[in-house]
């Protein structure tokens, strides 16, 4: 076996001093998945990997993601497209490094545009929408950006026949959900714990291009 065929896991050594990175081997990854494959072949699961790298984990949810969506709604192009961008919606990142997070989103925006037949078309362009919100180069244990702001996430739902929801939530917020737990606030709704900290009308596939970018 060749240098080239050997899957990399170590970027270079100087990485792996700095930050500790090193990357996950694909079978591993599979193994891991298929322990919670329900909800890793769920579209509407939403999946968070804390330390994306490019896209080791999310790279295989997305595809396992995407089966469903064609397994579901793959006689109707119209359901299957929306459905599609849902799932990857439905798919979060946080990563330190910038170039691995760019990466992250490259890798992501691969699959979907494979999966459809996209190349610069409002498909490819809302994935890319969707993945500058959903992909963030931030640190995922102090839960700030480089600016010292909160990391927010967009929380994406589908209302069927076209039209989408965003609803952005601080990820320090939705962490306590743990501390309710067994308690009486554990008996709470979502939307008695959560406030979203901005809500947006509801959008096409089109405007969702156009209102993240303006963002």
């Amino acid at each position: 076996m060749s240098l080239s065929e050997v899957e990399r896991l170590v970027e270079s050594k100087q990485r792996v001093a700095d930050h500790g990175e090193v990357f996950t081997p694909a079978w591993m990854v599979e193994d891991m998945l298929n322990l919670v494959k329900e909800e890793s072949e769920r579209i509407d699961s939403r999946v968070l990997e804390p330390a994306c790298g490019s896209g080791h984990f999310l790279v295989p949810v997305l595809a396992r993601k995407l089966a469903a969506v064609q397994l579901r709604h793959g006689k109707s192009d119209f359901e299957k497209r929306h459905y599609a961008l849902f799932s990857l919606m439905c798919t979060y990142g946080i990563e330190l490094l910038a170039d691995n997070a760019q990466e992250c989103r490259d890798n992501l925006a691969d699959v979907f545009n494979t999966f459809l037949g996209a190349e610069d078309d409002e498909w490819a362009r809302a994935a890319r929408a969707v993945l500058a919100v959903n992909i963030v180069q931030d640190d995922a244990l102090t839960m700030t950006a480089p600016s010292g702001s909160s990391i927010t996430f967009p929380e994406w739902g589908y209302l069927g026949k076209g039209k989408f929801q965003r609803r952005d939530f601080r990820y320090g917020d939705l962490t306590q959900r743990a501390s309710y737990e067994g308690t009486l606030f554990g008996q709470l709704d979502d939307e008695d714990l959560f406030i979203p900290s901005r809500t947006y009308p509801t959008m096409t596939v089109r405007q969702i291009t156009e209102q993240v970018s303006a963002v």
